[in-house]
């Protein structure tokens, strides 16, 4: 009976030394997490060969749009190119074209570009198209929906044209769904 109880007492000192080294690791792996910001992506543009670095844009705002181009949503391009042009001191704006919903962004990077450029006179950079939702989710799409990685909020892409607000330091903000226009108050509050 006694090795019994010393059995059951040495299983429940290394029991309880595990969980606290497992929640250890834990607070490290969410702090890691915590610490990381936009400045540590790098993704292809558009245009073949070339590559957005996020860390280029520090000191400013990005901010982050799903793109489509045969969306209902599609004429919001020409309000990120005014808000781009508009606040070119102080916030960046990056499109990321995807094919997630409803197919309406089939083209190719070429022809996508050339869309943007003919309609609405896109200058400010855009990524090659990419996945933003399911299993094969690019890394920054993951970064700014997951809570645990951006520190801020889980947020779902339901639709084309959800926007993420990055501040001057990397750091989500916060997202905007299809609806709010590029140039809305709840957006344009944060770069005034």
């Amino acid at each position: 009976m006694k090795k019994l109880f010393i059995v059951l007492i040495s299983f429940m000192a290394l029991s309880n030394s595990y969980a606290q080294k497992k929640n250890e690791v834990s607070k490290v792996k969410t702090k890691q997490a915590m610490s990381q910001t936009i400045y540590d992506y790098k993704v292809d543009a558009l245009e073949e060969g070339k590559t957005i670095n996020f860390a280029d844009f520090k000191g400013k705002k990005i901010l982050i749009v799903n793109t489509a181009s045969e969306c209902g949503f599609t004429p919001q391009y020409a309000d990120l190119e005014k808000l781009s042009k508009e606040y070119a001191d102080k916030l960046v704006v990056v499109g990321f074209p995807a094919n997630n919903f409803g197919g309406q962004e089939p083209g190719t990077n070429v022809e996508i570009g050339a869309f943007c450029q003919k309609n609405y006179g896109v200058t400010f950079p855009l990524a090659a198209k990419v996945s933003v939702k399911g299993d094969d989710t690019v890394p920054i799409f993951k970064y700014l929906t997951e809570k645990q990685l951006n520190g801020v909020k889980d947020t779902e892409v339901k639709w084309n044209f959800t926007k993420f607000l990055i501040d001057e330091n990397g750091k989500l903000i916060d997202s905007f769904v299809s609806k709010v226009k590029p140039t809305d108050e709840e957006i344009t509050k944060y770069l005034k």
